[in-house]
């Protein structure tokens, strides 16, 4: 069972940038996708970014694209985001998820393991 542990969250004005990490430990992540979802107060678990560790292929939601970027470090284990021009929609527990790759990486059930979560917010 891997484990994942979350770094980086805090509190950021609009406009401002913050770096998520996530180190994975207890398996190799050759086989497998690294995701990142976030839970904002009152609503639903959703998909952010997602990169498959072989390849280096990486996926994002609409509402990130152009301005939140993820990679991996194959030495350290870590995958990391990159969070740029964060709106005070961006507010929410950030997750860390690893999952075998299956071809899919948008759904909680393409994941197994998850971090305990780090929080962002983000003051108008």
């Amino acid at each position: 069972q891997v484990q994942l542990i979350e770094s980086g969250g805090g509190l950021v004005q609009a406009g401002g940038s913050l770096r998520l990490s996530c180190r994975a430990s207890g398996r190799a992540l050759g086989n497998n996708v690294m995701g990142w979802f976030r839970q904002a107060l009152g609503k639903e678990r959703e998909f952010v970014a997602a990169v498959v560790w072989i390849g280096g292929w990486t996926d994002y939601a609409a509402f990130v694209k152009g301005r939140f970027t993820i990679s991996r470090d194959n030495v350290e284990n870590t995958v990391n985001l990159q969070m740029n021009s964060l709106k005070p929609e961006d507010t929410a527990v950030y997750y860390c998820a690893a999952g075998a790759w299956t071809g899919s990486l948008y759904y909680q059930r393409d994941y197994d393991a998850w971090g305990q979560g780090t929080q962002v917010t983000v003051s108008s």
